[in-house]
């Protein structure tokens, strides 16, 4: 009997935990160890910062339906995994063991490396579904009290589609308020260019968002490195591309959101061999630890180089599409290897991000994500927001049924000339 832990419940932890389920043995055990007992859809974030949304609209109570599926939850969270033992210390000291590990944990979000970001500061957040909550507090006073807007992301930032979602939705909702016409807005970012999006653009992603904040009267700023923020005040240096100061701006704001770099979380990071120096996991193209072969990772917590050179950090993004196909690597080869095999399977890593922007957005297709690419297209339409809205419902509706499968994205990948969402390669014998 093997026993299979799954550290973290979000968007690949908790599709890993079903689909590795279905491919083990009978006595083979599955444990997912996770913060809470809930499972949130985070992509329907920027939807409850601005009241389109209520939290129970995207959040599943996973304690039913793992039990249904025999798999055990332990909603204490980790304090530490201990690769070398192959143990978990748990919040409140017990350990637990495993046979093999994956690290589906997400982001930690490093609010603290920019003086006065974040919901704990001055500025609001969407990471969570209690930060979106927070948000949505402060944007009702703001519609009551209109002024300056600063959306974006501080530097090391590896996510920016949300950031983009967040200033298009906000404009909208605005809009919508009949106070759109009161509101300045400024896009704050590290990349080097609009619609880089830490993949050096994909299709025509800079002419697409540029011609969108154009239209929707949204100034920007790249080569942004955010330096503090103070009540009402964000500080910013513009730098050119040695990453000398070109100009510092100081921008005044009644309401702020801007996304934070990430790093690893507590339990991974810093241990020699597991993770790099910001705490993402290390894997091979079998998704494998090299110095801890039975730990496997999936999704945001994976260590992936930036794309190119830039002034400031500007991290690669893991697109949900992305992250299952991960998730079916990895359950390929945790099959294989508790039967004694060898680790085959790939993921492709092919990038497909429906961007929001509460009437239309835009999508944009990496295939694979890192360049270059043998597919590299971007479309702007009503369309995106009707396939985003139906995603949110599929996959929510997955979540609850406990499935991994995949009808709703294939057809969806479909009409963008993608015929395998979880599309993988399975390496030949030597």
């Amino acid at each position: 009997m093997s026993h299979i832990v799954i550290l973290g419940a979000g968007l690949g932890g908790i599709i890993m935990a079903y689909e590795i389920k279905s491919k083990l043995r009978r006595d083979d055990r599955v444990t997912v160890v996770n913060l809470g007992s809930t499972y949130s859809f985070v992509p329907s974030n920027p939807w409850v910062a601005v009241g389109w949304r209520q939290p129970d609209d995207i959040t599943v109570d996973l304690v039913p339906i793992l039990k249904q599926r025999g798999i055990e939850l332990r909603p204490e969270g980790a304090e530490r995994v201990e690769p070398a033992s192959n143990t978990i210390r748990l919040n409140g000291g017990e350990v637990i063991g495993y046979d093999y590990l994956v690290i589906a944990t997400g982001p930690g979000l490093a609010f603290d490396e920019v003086p006065g970001l974040g919901p704990d500061g001055y500025t609001q957040s969407i990471c969570q579904t209690g930060h979106a909550v927070q948000a949505k507090a402060a944007f009702d006073k703001f519609v009551q009290a209109p002024g300056p807007v600063v959306v974006g992301a501080a530097q090391g930032a590896s996510c920016f589609g949300p950031a983009y979602e967040f200033a298009f939705i906000l404009e909208t909702a605005l809009r919508k308020a009949r106070v759109r016409d009161q509101v300045p807005m400024t896009f704050v970012t590290p990349e080097p260019y609009i619609g880089h999006l830490g993949l050096d653009g994909v299709g025509d992603t800079k002419g697409l968002l540029e011609s969108a904040l154009r239209e929707r009267h949204i100034k920007w700023i790249t080569n942004a490195r955010t330096t503090k923020v103070e009540p009402g005040k964000l500080f910013v240096e513009e730098v050119n591309d040695d990453g000398s100061v070109k100009t510092v701006h100081e921008l005044p704001f009644a309401f702020s959101m801007l996304l934070p770099a990430f790093r690893g979380v507590p339990a991974v990071a810093g241990i020699e061999g597991l993770t790099n120096p910001r705490g993402f996991v290390v894997i091979d193209k079998h998704q494998r630890n090299p110095a801890y072969p039975n730990v496997f990772a999936v999704g945001v917590c994976v260590a992936i180089p930036p794309v190119g050179k830039t002034p400031l950090a500007v991290g690669v993004p893991k697109t949900g599409f992305m992250i299952e196909s991960m998730v079916t690597a990895t359950a390929e080869n945790i099959a294989a290897s508790v039967k004694g095999e060898e680790p085959k399977a790939v993921a492709s890593w092919n990038a497909v991000c429906l961007a929001d922007f509460g009437d239309d957005g835009i999508a944009f297709v990496a295939q694979p994500q890192i360049p270059p690419r043998n597919v590299n297209w971007s479309s702007q339409g009503r369309w995106v927001h009707a396939a985003k809205v139906g995603f949110e419902k599929y996959f929510l509706h997955k979540v609850r049924q406990g499935k991994s499968d995949t009808f709703y994205e294939n057809l969806v990948l479909d009409m963008l000339g993608i015929k395998k969402l979880k599309e993988i390669h399975m390496e030949t014998a030597d």
